[in-house]
């Protein structure tokens, strides 16, 4: 496995590339990088030529210089898959990334061999009765922690609460990928589900309690060209939980 970088829309993207055989590209998760997929990319690598980006913003990709929203990104990869000659490849997209392998898949067909999305993002999530109060509170107490001479606690405050509702990731980010966030998060990929013509492995941990499991089945009902796999006793993260299963199950699937 080598790290390398290239130039990605000005931007200075770092990657990870390994193996010999047909071209799988994998999209990280927010909060994540191709760190995260490294056993991932070893294990793959008897049948695959792995590659996993660095999106911008994370792992040792460059910040983006203004918010981005899901387009943005969506251009960015056309251009790292341009530069790296994948004509056409397995598409692999986890959380976050499973936004974007979507968005792509959905505009550029022609170029994926297969869709997999593992434990993916798109689908606006319903908040309950704790996360509706606990959002409002957090955006009560900025609004009151912004002024002195309570403004030092103001962060503090503000992530309590965030992370009370169950928005870790907002929480977390900063700066531009902050507002990167908040325009990502606008868009319901719901109704463009049925739009993907690639066929599809649709890959979910049971356990998940980021995107539960209902999540999956909305996942398959919407995709029609879909199949759908559950992995017992692991959560939103399968790369990490059990990486020797899940590369199980993606060489079995991907043919």
């Amino acid at each position: 496995m080598k790290e390398e970088k290239i130039l990605i829309k000005g931007i200075e993207t770092n990657y990870k590339i390994g193996g010999k055989g047909e071209n799988l590209l994998i999209l990280h998760g927010w909060g994540g990088s191709s760190d995260s997929w490294r056993k991932i990319i070893e294990i793959l690598g008897i049948k695959f030529e792995v590659i996993c980006p660095d999106f911008p913003g994370f792992g040792k990709t460059k910040l983006p210089e203004k918010p981005w929203n899901l387009n943005d990104f969506v251009d960015w990869l056309k251009e790292f898959t341009e530069k790296l000659n994948l004509k056409e490849f397995f598409l692999l997209g986890h959380s976050f990334g499973g936004r974007i392998a979507i968005r792509f898949s959905i505009s550029y067909p022609e170029r994926v061999k297969k869709l997999v999305l593992i434990n993916s993002a798109g689908i606006k999530q319903e908040w309950g009765l704790k996360e509706r109060i606990t959002f409002q509170l957090a955006k009560i107490g900025n609004a009151v922690f912004s002024k002195k001479p309570f403004s030092r606690f103001k962060e503090t405050v503000r992530n309590f609460f965030y992370q009370m509702a169950r928005i870790k990731d907002y929480s977390k980010a900063k700066g531009v990928m902050r507002e990167t966030m908040k325009e990502i998060i606008k868009e319901d990929l719901l109704l463009d589900l049925p739009k993907i013509q690639n066929e599809t492995l649709i890959l979910w941990g049971e356990k998940d309690k980021i995107l539960p499991l209902k999540y999956a089945f909305l996942f398959k009902e919407k995709i029609k060209n879909s199949k759908l796999e559950i992995l017992p006793k692991i959560g939103h993260s399968p790369h990490l939980e059990d990486p020797e299963k899940l590369a199980e199950v993606l060489i079995s699937n991907l043919k």
